[in-house]
């Protein structure tokens, strides 16, 4: 399993390109996970349905599944920030590639979405785990 993160401030392109480098990859016969840090509240789950109803009974854990997908939701008791080496190992370790979006102060390699119309700054240069830049101001890059 290849391991390749993406950081870059909101708005820089991240999902973007991990989401154009997914099919690229899958027409290579790769197989692609993707974990996804995210700052705020989310809820996959919809208000009134059979898993929202346990959710909302004190369920810890909720698996839903068919014969073409599969959820988990976990509930934190208390606001718990897993690591993203505890995330890629709850994932399915047969898969080629894991492609992390966020976790910019994470510890893999790292490419930088970066775009100077957000007007903030690069991090490559304090940051040694940003391997590559991706940008559409490579000449605007400091």
């Amino acid at each position: 399993m290849k391991v390749v993160g993406f950081a870059g401030y909101s708005g820089s392109g991240k999902t973007t390109l991990v989401e154009g480098l997914i099919p690229m990859l899958k027409q290579c016969g790769q197989r692609v996970s993707v974990v996804k840090h995210a700052h705020h509240r989310f809820d996959i789950d919809h208000v009134g349905k059979d898993t929202w109803r346990h959710r909302q009974a004190g369920a810890f854990e909720v698996v839903v599944a068919s014969d073409q997908r599969l959820a988990l939701m976990r509930e934190f008791e208390r606001p718990t920030e897993l690591s993203v080496h505890q995330l890629i190992a709850e994932l399915d370790d047969t898969v080629d590639w894991v492609l992390v979006e966020g976790f910019k102060h994470s510890d893999l390699p790292k490419i930088e979405v970066w775009r100077a119309s957000n007007g903030k700054p690069a991090r490559y240069f304090e940051d040694d785990f940003i391997v590559a830049i991706a940008t559409d101001s490579a000449l605007q890059l400091p």
